[in-house]
């Protein structure tokens, strides 16, 4: 595929997206007539099988009213030959007339049937259309809900995700082909059959005239095809330039740099490649469809021919031959929508197989259902050389035989530079992932053996980059436990515990308040906002085990001081909190501080054992709280950092 200077230029080539769905960019190609047919009946199968289990009766109600239209054709067609051998036949012009009267009422019955079940088919159709697309929606979304978080990390399975989301719109789209393929190939069945019953050698006729109408409409889709992707991929760039000069993030560099006179010179040039292109195809366009009417027209002429010489030996009456054209007609036309139909068909069938991989992947990547009870009020929750290594990692670790104990009713901080393994370790904590080697000990039930569902029930989770969900403030808390009713009096208290009453109480529409910039009534909070909405959705959880992220990265002074004054009443009544931090001085009120490196703890104790001689260690937290409290010491030298300190 051809590309122009510019996109040589700015993007090193053709400008084609890394998706999952573009793997089938060129599935129109890669059907010809023989595999069409080989594969026709697999592709209204898995049709077939989803609109089943979508709805039966409005499939049935489909199939039945196709047959019945190819049927109707069938005996149309016959009424038709009878017609004009009346018409065609001795007598006079009344007596003729009265003779054709039968059958010219068949074939009018025969046209209103047709059109009565075309009606039908098409209410049927349009019954299961949104059927079907939901049961292959909810069918994707079930599947993917349910994955471990280990599998949506991965890439090869991400790709697999992007390109199955298209299923449910392709399993839609499959059902209007299907009816377009039942509808085609009944068609072509009733004139085969027809002319077959007319005469032996019409049927050859037949065939000798559409199969090269069949072959010019296949090849001249898929020039079409081919030519549309070139001409996307230069409306592709271009579209990007554009946005790039209208972007607010772009904007400011475009002017100090004076890069749009650059941008737009490309753009120009990028759109004059995209009309070419567009005549390009026009001339394509022309040239293979005089190609195809030239086979056509020969096919035609020896055809007409050859049902003329019979016409003129007398082998074929003329009411035959009459028929006979009509139905050659229709078998021509018939087959050039099946060819196209088809490939329709068969493009959008590779989404739905991608969907069918989705689902039987996402089976064997599930979260276990079952397994052995927790502890009702565990005691301590050990870590015993715990490893693990996130896939696509280069093998590097993120643990590396982490062994530590978190006390019951304790407040328990883990600090370390980044990539110390802290946000890594509650992760596994909260059964996001299982180690590679190591237990999690609860009062000695294996976690990897606990039963999932109980176990994060157990945890609430306050990360530095906790989810904003587009819906209401009573939504963004409640969400915390979505499985019980909402309870006001729960909202109020987790709101308080947060400092977010004054919050709710200036929104809008207050608890109704929709937290979604972009929409209308939309109301958008500052950071600090949304951090008390997320200390009130932790609340709201109510888990056993509070793990509180990088807490008050978005809080003032006042609000840190308070959040710790909150968290250390948590601990006061019983629950366990964990706390991640980079502010060394913010875990004073710790009881228990894990100090970890490079995957491992390499220090635990209070913070003043933590900061004293007399503790042995590598005192790597008191190299790092000394370099921290150096920064806010006016004039102070830069401090000196121990051995041992990373």
């Amino acid at each position: 595929m051809e590309s122009s200077e510019s996109e040589e230029m700015l993007f090193g080539g053709p400008l084609r997206y890394d998706m999952g769905w573009n793997k089938h960019d060129d599935a129109f190609l890669q059907l010809n007539l023989r595999s069409m047919v080989t594969r026709l009946p697999r592709l209204v199968g898995t049709t077939a099988r989803l609109a089943w289990e979508a709805d039966r009766a409005a499939l049935r109600l489909v199939t039945c009213a196709e047959i019945g239209r190819g049927v109707s054709q069938a005996v149309g067609l016959i009424a038709v030959n009878r017609v004009l051998g009346h018409l065609l036949g001795d007598g006079t012009t009344a007596e003729r007339l009265t003779h054709a009267g039968p059958a010219l009422a068949v074939a009018g019955g025969t046209a209103v049937a047709g059109a009565v079940l075309r009606a039908l088919s098409t209410a049927g159709t349009g019954q299961l259309e949104p059927k079907v697309e939901r049961v292959a929606t909810e069918r994707y979304l079930s599947h993917t809900a349910n994955v471990e978080l280990e599998a949506v990390e991965d890439d090869e399975f991400h790709k697999l995700l992007d390109s199955a989301q298209y299923g449910a719109g392709s399993a839609r789209r499959m059902v209007q082909y299907c009816q377009n393929v039942l509808n085609a190939l009944m068609s072509l069945i009733a004139a085969a059959g027809v002319l077959a019953v007319l005469h032996p050698v019409l049927l050859p006729l037949l065939i000798a005239m559409t199969l090269p109408s069949a072959w010019a409409a296949l090849s001249m889709a898929r020039r079409r095809y081919i030519s549309f992707q070139v001409w996307v991929q230069h409306s592709r760039a271009g579209s990007l330039i554009s946005r790039l000069l209208i972007s607010t993030d772009a904007a400011p560099e475009i002017r100090v740099h004076n890069v749009g006179p650059f941008l737009l010179h490309h753009f120009r040039e990028m759109s004059r490649s995209q009309e070419a292109e567009q005549r390009r195809l026009a001339r394509l366009a022309a040239r293979t469809g005089l190609i195809a009417a030239g086979w056509t027209g020969l096919a035609a002429g020896a055809a007409y021919a050859t049902l003329g010489g019979l016409l003129w030996t007398g082998a074929m009456a003329l009411s035959v031959g009459g028929t006979a054209v009509l139905a050659i007609r229709t078998g021509s036309s018939s087959l050039e929508n099946l060819v196209l139909q088809v490939n329709y068909l068969h493009e959008e069938s590779l989404f739905v197989g991608d969907l069918h991989r989705l689902c039987e992947e996402a089976v064997e990547r599930a979260i276990p259902v079952g397994g052995l009870p927790l502890p009702e009020r565990p005691e301590t929750i050990t870590f015993e050389d715990v490893v693990f290594t996130y896939r696509g990692k280069d093998n590097k670790r993120a643990l590396d035989g982490a062994s530590l104990t978190i006390p019951a009713g304790r407040i328990v901080a883990l600090v370390g530079e980044n990539g110390s393994g802290k946000s890594t370790l509650v992760k596994l904590l909260c059964g996001l992932y299982r180690p590679d080697s190591g237990r999690i000990l609860w009062d000695g039930v294996d976690a990897a053996e606990a039963d999932r569902q109980e176990l994060v029930s157990r945890v609430a989770v306050v990360g530095q980059d906790f989810y904003r969900w587009p819906f209401t403030a009573t939504v963004n808390v409640s969400i915390g436990r979505p499985e019980v009713p909402v309870s006001r009096d729960r909202l109020d208290a987790a709101v308080r515990y947060a400092g977010a009453e004054e919050l709710i109480a200036e929104l809008p529409r207050g608890w109704k308040t929709l937290l979604a910039r972009g929409y209308k009534g939309g109301h958008q909070l500052s950071g600090g906002q949304w951090q008390r909405i997320g200390l009130g959705r932790a609340h709201y959880r109510a888990g056993q085990i509070l793990i509180v992220d990088e807490p008050t990265s978005a809080l003032d002074a006042k609000a840190e001081q308070q959040l710790f004054e909150q968290i250390r009443s948590l601990a006061d009544s019983g629950q366990t909190v964990i706390l991640i931090t980079h502010r060394l001085g913010s875990v004073r009120a710790a009881d228990l501080i894990h100090v970890l490196d490079r995957g491992r703890v390499v220090e635990s104790g209070t913070f003043a054992e933590l900061l004293s001689d007399e503790v042995e260690g590598p005192k790597v937290f008191r190299g790092l709280y000394r370099i921290q409290a150096a920064q806010y010491a006016a004039d102070s030298p830069a401090p000196s950092v121990p051995s041992g300190t990373p």
